[in-house]
């Protein structure tokens, strides 16, 4: 009986500790209530790898965001893809800031471009 309790609390732990960094991954925790909008130049290109697609922006005062947007299937599917945005082209997201303090990443729901928009999470409204 020791031993099945033993396998048991173990077994337990090890889903724990599995499942934690997925609770933590999805969701929107760790990011601000309100809505904020930032424009600047595509840094990095949209990267469609990984769980969500990414790319960087610099705003005018010189600080470059990381921008994380939807899972690559979806963010595609919105008519984001890779090699889209030119380097260096205007680019406006909103989305959520991170509320961690000093960190500049941002989890974005809309991504804007040459008069085209791109609703990576559009049912977030």
């Amino acid at each position: 009986m020791y031993k099945h309790s033993i396998a048991i609390v173990a077994a337990f732990g090890l889903l724990v500790v599995l499942a934690a960094p997925l609770a933590a991954h999805h969701g929107w925790g760790g990011q601000a209530q309100e809505e904020t909008t930032l424009t600047g130049t595509l840094a990095a290109p949209v990267s469609l790898s990984g769980p969500h697609a990414t790319m960087k922006i610099k705003t005018a005062d010189g600080q470059v965001w990381d921008i994380t947007m939807a899972p690559p299937a979806r963010t595609a599917s919105a008519g984001l893809k890779e090699g889209i945005i030119p380097m260096g082209a205007p680019v406006t997201v909103r989305g959520h800031r991170n509320t961690t303090r000093g960190k500049f990443e941002m989890k974005t729901e809309v991504v804007q471009w040459n008069n085209r928009t791109f609703p990576v999470y559009g049912d977030r409204h």
